[in-house]
């Protein structure tokens, strides 16, 4: 092996340097040698960081983190679909059906976007950057398992466009580009991602060889349709309990937390997106302060409108309804923790995530046009994260500056 690199090294590589053959092609060469061996490059001189973790590892562990809700999603996918249309529910046959619908997104979301990726990588003449290795696999898990591919791919090239690109790229950003994604889909075509019947697919949706390949090709289904719970909450009648609407739909509050409900692919499960948010924290990936602060906030408003003499069902939901409904825990472990889009200081961490969650019911409640209320807020906190650490900041300048002039006096 070690020929083959030196061989590569000494060959192949000049190739793509500058002044090489395909100067131009080098963001391509860069990101194959890279993903494949750990780069050579080392500094000439001090100050050197001894430290094993790069961008590279950071993405990768990210991805690491997401397996939990990339194999509950594509199980309850399948699950979903074989209980709606009247299929035995087992292990094998909710896998294969979950596969089915959700890797052509998973893969359609990395090849538009990675060409995306390359294009502007050489064009501006800069390496690929890592980072879409994370945006790629969470903009899928935030779609519904029924999305057109050809949404998947107009969505993905907004985000890594206009979303990232158009600001210059990665780390100048201001808003996290797979949400920024959604958001377009969500506002530009809402009957494929909202509503009742986009969460659950139907037999004559699937391609009758797809149908045939899992033994199902005879059975018919005209249509599903079934909400998610937040849907079936915000449209709880005036004077009826919300906690009761979700039982008389099916939903408690054991398979809301467990996943095994209608929702986006990724987002459905509490319990698998804890593992992802407990290896984030132990590897000092994600930011802690800005999770608890979440769900601090989200509690805190849940409570204050239970309190609050509103005639709304939705607002008399207890606050830990909201912590595991929707998409807010996936939001705010995997998306709100971004570091480019994010708070910087520890302080504005606190806030800004505090923020997060008290948008987020406060949408869901007064809005319930939008009762998924995480994105938006995540989205907006986004916008004010550099407004949050500049306050911050400036607070601490006053501080040390009022300090010192005490002890000049002294």
């Amino acid at each position: 092996m070690k020929a083959l690199f030196d061989f590569m090294d000494k060959n192949i590589a000049p190739l793509f340097e500058k002044g090489g053959k395909f100067e131009r092609l080098y963001p391509l060469w860069e990101a194959g040698d890279t993903f494949h061996r750990t780069p050579g490059d080392v500094t000439k001189s001090a100050p050197h960081v001894r430290d094993s973790i790069d961008q590279k590892r950071l993405m990768i562990f990210v991805i690491y983190a997401l397996i939990p809700c990339i194999l509950f999603g594509i199980w309850n996918a399948g699950n979903q679909f074989n209980l709606a249309n009247g299929i035995e529910p087992t292990l094998s046959a909710d896998f294969a059906r979950g596969a089915i619908m959700v890797l052509p997104i998973i893969f359609v979301s990395y090849l538009v976007g990675g060409l995306w990726e390359v294009l502007f990588a050489i064009v501006r003449r800069h390496e690929i950057n890592e980072g879409f290795l994370v945006t790629g696999m969470l903009f899928p898990l935030v779609l519904p398992p029924t999305l057109p591919l050809w949404q998947v791919a107009v969505g993905i090239s907004f985000g890594i466009v206009i979303g990232k690109e158009i600001f210059g790229g990665v780390g100048y950003n201001i808003l996290n580009p797979a949400l920024t994604a959604r958001a377009f889909l969500f506002f530009a075509y809402p009957a494929q991602i909202s509503g009742d019947k986009v969460w659950v697919g139907a037999l004559n949706d699937s391609p009758a060889f797809i149908n045939n390949l899992l033994g199902v090709g005879d059975k018919v289904v005209d249509g599903v349709t079934q909400a998610t719970p937040l849907a079936v909450a915000a449209a709880a009648e005036t004077g009826k309990s919300a906690i009761e609407a979700l039982n008389q739909a099916g939903f408690t509050l054991w398979n809301i937390t467990a996943g095994t409900i209608p929702g986006c692919i990724g987002s459905t499960s509490a319990i698998a997106i804890v593992l992802g948010a407990l290896f984030l924290i132990a590897t000092g990936i994600a930011s802690w302060r800005i999770m608890l602060s979440g769900i601090l906030g989200c509690a805190a408003m849940g409570l204050l409108f239970n309190i609050l003499p509103l005639d709304n069902s939705f607002a008399a939901l207890p606050y830990y309804y909201h912590i595991v409904l929707g998409g807010f825990l996936f939001g705010i472990v995997f998306m709100a923790t971004d570091p480019v889009s994010a708070s910087a200081t520890n302080t504005g961490k606190f806030i800004y995530g505090f923020l997060i969650g008290a948008l987020t019911v406060l949408i869901r409640v007064v809005n319930p046009a939008y009762p998924e209320g995480a994105m938006l807020a995540i989205l907006f906190m986004n916008v004010m994260a550099p407004l949050i650490d500049h306050f911050v900041v400036q607070a601490h300048i006053k501080k040390r500056t009022a300090y010192a002039r005490a002890l000049n006096n002294a």
